[in-house]
């Protein structure tokens, strides 16, 4: 029996060089705050507003570094706050996805498309992967037990690479959704 820890990734936004220096000054850096799970990747300092049709969500972190192209990553609850419709994607499958408006201290940034709900993912080395007899881009479940809410989700994208460390990645509406607190595993269903 295969287990994974499961990370709850709450929303955030990935923002290219260009439209870093537009929401923050000319020559701005992302200012690391907090490594994450992934070797590379961190929560930063600087913050923005994304803005829907219906509201605001305000102080959303960025996650660095740059990015080759601005990405909106949300809850389906987020969503519909405030007024769109996204779909459920994997990360980089922005095409025909759609935009907001991204505003920092200095500027704001329309972009056209990019906003998403990410689809639950397990990210894993390949030694980890060939261990638990797993293979990229295969979709598997996970079963979350616990005292109040044993759940079994669906449609998990398995994703290998030596970049990345092995950890799940939920958005807030599945691990409200579960009951998810602390430290939790999923035991992979094939």
């Amino acid at each position: 029996m295969a287990k994974v820890q499961i990370e709850t990734s709450a929303r955030h936004v990935h923002v290219t060089q260009e439209t870093l220096e537009i929401l923050f000054g000319k020559g701005a850096a992302l200012t690391p705050k907090k490594d994450l799970s992934q070797p590379g990747q961190f929560a930063c300092v600087e913050r923005v507003d994304v803005v829907g049709p219906k509201r605001t969500l305000s102080g959303v972190s960025i996650l660095g570094p740059c990015r080759s192209a601005d990405q909106v990553e949300i809850s389906l609850t987020d969503a519909r706050s405030i007024g769109l419709t996204v779909p459920v994607r994997e990360s980089g499958d922005l095409a025909g996805t759609p935009g907001c408006k991204l505003v920092g201290p200095c500027g704001e940034v329309e972009i056209k498309e990019g906003v998403i709900a990410a689809k639950r993912h397990i990210h894993t080395t390949p030694e980890d992967a060939a261990a638990m007899g797993l293979a990229d881009k295969q979709i598997v479940s996970l079963k979350v037990e616990n005292a109040d809410r044993t759940t079994i989700f669906g449609d998990v994208v398995v994703r290998v690479s030596p970049k990345y460390a092995t950890y799940a990645h939920f958005d807030t509406d599945e691990a409200n959704a579960a009951a998810m607190t602390g430290v939790v595993y999923g035991e992979i269903i094939k």
